[in-house]
């Protein structure tokens, strides 16, 4: 590393202002930040001392969802070898996995970083490091079918005008991930419906070792496609099924293990809020069993957990820091809501299997409007106990 620092600091008067190659400042910088701790300090006046640092933040996030990916990864190929009967082994299931999961992630890095490396240059601000997370997280809430091309251009606009026409990272108002689904949605529903996923695609070597002729690729019913204990039975959806994630779903969304696994980290190392997490769990399980009491499905409500993206939603992307609300009594509504919202969505609205994607961003939207409400109930609260006093 000594040797590597020393090679940083002989190049780097030559992309600072005013050097050969000054006009990439940014994002020389950015690749020095992302190597090193910076090296700037304050000189003067009150200051705090913390190892923190938006970096560091980020990295944490980013291990966080390690769990997820690598389960992704194995029951991307797991379902494909179940559909078919292939009786694959844990390797040949991996690089599978792999093979299918890996260009969502290139292409996810490849166009965000780039735009982003792009504005920075362009403004001659610093590249921040909140892609990192976003990449991380984009290619673990979308089908592992999803077309590149659209993967790309959904990421393009999520990142462009959901992120860079706000100000960049800490200012945008929906989290970027969500955004690149929600684009995905609505632009190619076809893609995105919610309830069934490519679970198969075989190559002509791999017919011939099926012995037979078989589907190129086809999609499976997830266990939102089954709102009910017959339908979850008829497909072998058990809750130990789905609480393992061994079921078709995007790839990232199916494993509650995993799952918790991150948001133990999160909550470890305090990047993430658990008032939220409570909630928004609490929202779900109050409207669950709110639908079983009335009849409108009869899945008792803790299922509403292991379904779908509900706990991945709550654990990963409801808690953003940017896009959450910030007050602590905000935080408790903010994450109730997301849960209620998610739930109501998925057991009355036939038209769409899951819901917390849009209950995240609706809530996303109104995050400061609950701060607003909030902060305006303290500062009239205090000022009516200001005046008992008098």
């Amino acid at each position: 590393m000594n040797g590597l620092r020393k090679l940083v600091d002989k190049v780097k008067p030559t992309f600072e202002k005013g050097g050969k190659l000054g006009f990439l400042h940014s994002t020389f910088d950015a690749f020095e930040t992302f190597l090193f701790v910076p090296n700037t300090v304050t000189t003067k006046g009150a200051h705090i001392r913390d190892c923190v640092d938006l970096k560091r933040v980020m990295i944490m996030v980013v291990i966080s969802l390690v769990p997820a990916m690598l389960f992704g990864i194995w029951n991307t190929g797991y379902q494909h070898s179940l559909a078919y009967g292939l009786d694959w082994g844990f390797w040949p299931i991996v690089g599978y996995g792999l093979v299918k999961v890996i260009p969502l992630y290139l292409v996810s890095y490849i166009v965000g970083l780039a735009i982003e490396f792009t504005s920075a240059q362009l403004r001659g601000h610093e590249v921040n490091e909140g892609y990192l997370v976003s990449g991380m997280l984009i290619p673990l809430i979308v089908p592992v079918d999803v077309p590149l091309w659209m993967l790309a251009i959904a990421v393009a606009f999520a990142v462009i005008f959901g992120k860079e026409c706000f100000g960049g990272t800490g200012m945008n108002i929906w989290n970027p991930a969500l955004l690149t689904r929600a684009f995905l949605f609505f632009s190619y529903p076809s893609k995105m419906s919610g309830d069934t996923v490519w679970v198969g695609g075989l190559g002509a070597g791999e017919n011939a070792w099926c012995g037979g002729p078989v589907a190129d690729a086809f999609s499976g019913a997830t266990p939102l496609a089954n709102p009910t204990m017959a339908g979850l039975a008829d497909h072998g959806y058990s809750l130990l099924n789905m609480f393992l994630g061994t079921v078709p779903g995007s790839v990232g969304e199916t494993s509650v293990i995993a799952i918790l696994l991150g948001a133990i980290i999160l909550l470890g190392t305090g990047v993430a809020s658990w008032k939220i997490m409570l909630s928004s769990v609490i929202g779900g399980l109050a409207v669950g069993y709110l639908g079983y009491a009335c009849g409108a499905t009869d899945l008792p409500g803790y299922y509403q957990l292991v379904m779908g993206g509900f706990l991945f939603g709550t654990v990963f992307m409801a808690t953003d820091p940017v896009t959450s609300a910030q007050t602590e009594c905000g935080k408790w509504i903010y994450g109730f809501l997301v849960g209620a919202l998610a739930v109501t969505v998925r057991i009355w609205n036939p038209g769409y299997a899951e819901g917390m994607m849009l209950a995240i961003l609706l809530m996303n939207t109104f995050a400061p409007l609950i701060d607003h409400c909030v902060i305006s109930c303290s500062i009239s609260r205090r000022a009516k106990k200001v005046k008992v006093a008098k």
